[in-house]
């Protein structure tokens, strides 16, 4: 039973010859169209709705947990902080810190906690490509600077 239906499977590929892929063609460039549309679209609702609270709130606590979740990162390189356990006292702060932000946010205060939050980055990542004998360090540098 199993040869048979394989061989069937066979035939109706030789039958089709490469004659299949117009067909998959088409419906993958009907798919990308789309893509392409919700793309746009998604483009102008953002702009449109660019003054609407929700989203200043959704863009100002992303921005804030980015740089927080940065900042992290940047601690543990910097310090080359390899313990586990050392790790886990590391991160919680900053995530107390970002969380009780993004809950008690004022708009003002936000701009100057991620100003901060970027310039400790900064000099956190100087301080890593200045100690690091990293191949890509002349990188680390640019962007720092």
């Amino acid at each position: 039973m199993e040869n048979t239906l394989e061989t069937d499977m066979v035939a109706m590929i030789r039958r089709a010859d490469g004659h299949c892929h117009e067909p998959a063609s088409v419906v993958f460039s009907v798919l990308s169209l789309a893509m392409h549309f919700h793309g746009w679209l998604s483009i102008f609702i953002t702009l449109y709705y660019k003054d609407v609270d929700i989203t200043k709130t959704l863009d100002y606590s992303s921005a804030i947990a980015i740089l927080g979740f940065s900042l992290i990162v940047s601690i543990l390189r910097t310090f080359d902080v390899r313990v586990e356990a050392a790790r886990v006292m590391v991160s919680p702060p900053v995530l107390a810190f970002v969380t009780s932000h993004i809950i008690s946010m004022f708009t003002g205060w936000n701009m100057i906690v991620c100003v901060a939050m970027g310039v400790a980055q900064l000099f956190l990542w100087a301080r890593w490509a200045a100690v690091s004998r990293h191949p890509s360090n002349w990188k680390l540098w640019v962007v720092v600077a």
